[in-house]
């Protein structure tokens, strides 16, 4: 299934696309608050994908608003560093743990939805990403038990700002300004995908590929990273997982390319979808 989370006449909902239409799953399951929720429970989510199997949908689904496809995510988990490629352009090496950081899920816009260039930096840089949606909680993890609680794939673009990123060792402020993420557009249940492991990420600026990585050639795979995380924080429903972005960002071009406005960038991810952004300046 393609999941989703929208907005229509002012109410927020979640449901299922179905060619190019929306069924509204939160109509049939009133019970169920919002699709994290869903992903929570097999049996409901068993019972919307026989539902969806046969429903023609409720709604175009050029008729929703699109919102990052987990609204509120309790944590969004990103890791650093985790393309071999990505590192040696980085002028770094990968480490024998995997690089952590966090960013906030009110930084997040939906597909469609623009990427604001702050006031204060001109170094906002893109990164194309798969997202792991958790669909099992737990903790202690082991790897071998890791995959049980993937409920899905996204797309993720983790853009940061890179003179902030950079101004102490630890550079999580360069990636929780207001309005600089995406998720979206929808959710690929974890049944779709054979192997994420050949899925294929890439980021295109203005219609130019500038970015291209496989899940194949991750340092840490995610088996690895959701029990590792697991170890110091329970994993929910709904928490995120973004695996870590391959080599041709931005600021290691020479010269630099950096996001400014009028420029669209795209996260296309094989047998998930593309991820589509306009950029904007801060207001």
């Amino acid at each position: 299934m393609k999941l989703v989370s929208f907005h229509l006449n002012g109410r927020a909902g979640y449901g299922a696309v179905v060619g190019e239409r929306v069924v509204d799953l939160g109509a049939h399951f009133a019970d169920i608050p919002d699709l994290a929720t869903l992903l929570a429970s097999p049996t409901q989510l068993t019972k919307a994908r026989e539902l969806t199997a046969t429903a023609q949908g409720e709604y175009a689904l050029t008729d929703v608003t699109l919102a990052p496809v987990i609204p509120a995510p309790g944590k969004v988990i990103c890791v650093g560093i985790n393309y071999v490629a990505h590192a040696e352009e980085a002028g770094r090496k990968v480490g024998k743990h995997p690089v952590i950081f966090q960013r906030f899920a009110e930084t997040l816009q939906a597909h469609g939805a623009p990427l604001v260039r702050p006031k204060v930096s001109q170094e906002f840089d893109f990164e194309a990403e798969l997202a792991v949606v958790i669909g099992k909680g737990g903790s202690h993890i082991a790897p071998e038990d890791a995959m049980d609680h993937v409920a899905g794939y996204t797309c993720f673009n983790d853009a940061s700002v890179r003179d902030w990123q950079f101004h102490t060792h630890q550079y999580g402020m360069g990636k929780t300004f207001r309005f600089t993420g995406a998720l979206g557009p929808w959710l690929v249940t974890a049944d779709e995908i054979a192997d994420y492991r050949e899925l294929q990420v890439r980021g295109i600026l203005n219609g130019e590929q500038l970015q291209e990585g496989n899940l194949s050639e991750l340092a840490f795979d995610i088996p690895q990273l959701i029990s590792y995380v697991s170890q110091a924080l329970d994993w929910n429903p709904g928490d995120i997982l973004a695996t870590g972005t391959p080599s041709g960002i931005g600021f290691k071009r020479n010269p630099p390319i950096f996001l400014k406005p009028g420029d669209v960038f795209e996260v296309m991810i094989s047998q998930i979808g593309t991820l589509s952004n306009p950029v904007i300046d801060e207001a």
